[in-house]
């Protein structure tokens, strides 16, 4: 076989599907975030250019408070965690970072994994696996992560439509009832920004003996009096059998995490492949995600901030007729429906004005429903929304593109 041919064969099919991912070399500027140094190939700088698609939802990666956690610890403890939390790395600021994300739940116990893909794939391959017979009921828009530890764990998997109790309790009903079960959802959905309707899900989870396991990765920091996620805005965390998250989106750091009662951590601690063989996170990462955490608990300040600028250039957006998908999140989807066109307007927006969005194609969204995914934050200006609404607007105008009724 001739592998290298057959390697850039595929290739080019992507780049001719408009789907060939290209990777922005950029540089954040410290204190000036959402701007950011823009690299050509060969590193050469070419100038500035606005973040519009940075997960960083509040910009707690710039935040000084953050930021002084991390060079304290980086001076105190040194650069890395020395090994697996087995094997040397368990320090005191892993230590300190799970009783604070308990203390943010409202739950007994958290454990601390590499990243939210890592949180889901361990957490869910492990419990799915251990229990005799367990099943798990999946919302058929869950995540990637979700997605492979469900099938990690080779455990039987029924998929129920997308934010429907309905089909939910109609699944879970034709399964034995003494069987183990585990319903895996999201609270906010990262491409469309829709959010679940997590108490009706609870009640059918809890007619049919079923736990719970809800994915907060782009809720938590964002709503909630203390930052805990969709779950504490409705006052449900307490219903909820496991609540998972991450560190490296609105909390603007890095890592993952789970957190439920001190058995269940326990019994993922102690059997999930992907805590037990993997490097711990950096204590220096891990005292910044605290101190962002903490901040959050009891400042709203940048909550009602970004949700000012969300609200703000959704209203640009009308105003101008560009297309973009409702829901009641943070996440503003512009909506264009091909993949080559949305590579396109993505690459005319950073080489002619300056404005980083990735374009968000299959397989991460439907075929058809390719998009701009747009994550105004608190560091975005009147100036930035009003330029990146009239670039957009020029787009469509000289592309002919269909405009919002």
């Amino acid at each position: 076989m001739d592998y290298e041919g057959y390697f850039r064969d595929q290739l080019d099919a992507l780049r001719g599907e408009g789907r060939y991912r290209v990777f922005t070399d950029i540089e954040r500027r410290r204190g000036a975030f959402p701007r950011a140094m823009r690299y050509r190939d060969g590193g050469e700088p070419t100038g500035d250019v606005t973040v519009w698609c940075s997960n960083d939802y509040l910009g707690m990666g710039q935040f000084p408070a953050v930021l002084a956690s991390m060079h304290e610890a980086l001076d105190r403890s040194g650069a890395g965690a020395g090994g697996t939390r087995n094997i040397s790395g368990t320090t005191h600021d892993h230590v300190l970072l799970e009783a604070e994300l308990a203390d943010l739940h409202g739950t007994e116990a958290a454990l601390l994994f590499t990243s939210g893909y890592v949180s889901n794939w361990a957490a869910l391959g492990t419990l799915a696996s251990k229990m005799p017979g367990c099943v798990v009921l999946s919302d058929a828009s869950n995540h990637a992560s979700m997605i492979e530890g469900i099938r990690h764990s080779r455990a039987e998997k029924v998929i129920w439509r997308h934010n429907d109790p309905e089909d939910l309790n109609r699944k879970l009903a034709a399964l034995d009832p003494n069987r183990p079960k585990l319903v895996a959802f999201e609270s906010v959905y990262s491409m469309d920004g829709d959010i679940a309707p997590i108490a009706e899900i609870c009640d059918v989870a809890e007619a049919h003996g079923a736990m719970t396991y809800l994915d907060e990765v782009h809720a938590v920091g964002l709503y909630g009096p203390r930052g805990g996620g969709i779950s504490e805005r409705d006052g449900l965390a307490d219903r909820l059998t496991v609540i998972e998250g991450t560190l490296g989106k609105a909390f603007g750091v890095m890592g993952g995490y789970i957190a439920a009662s001190a058995a269940l951590c326990d019994f993922v601690r102690s059997f999930a492949s992907g805590f037990i063989f993997t490097t711990a996170l950096p204590p220096a990462v891990a005292a910044g995600a605290r101190a962002s955490i903490r901040h959050l608990k009891t400042s709203d300040v940048e909550r009602e901030a970004q949700r000012e600028r969300v609200t703000k250039v959704r209203a640009g957006l009308d105003a101008a007729g560009i297309p973009h998908l409702a829901n009641p999140s943070h996440i503003v989807p512009v909506m264009v429906g091909d993949a080559v066109q949305a590579k396109r307007i993505s690459d005319e927006l950073l080489d002619e004005f300056g404005i980083y969005v990735q374009p968000i194609n299959y397989p991460t969204v439907p075929r058809g429903t390719e998009r701009l995914r747009l994550t105004p934050s608190p560091v975005h200006s009147d100036a930035d929304i009003d330029h990146l609404v009239a670039s957009l607007g020029t787009i469509w105008t000289r592309s002919g593109l269909k405009r919002a009724a």
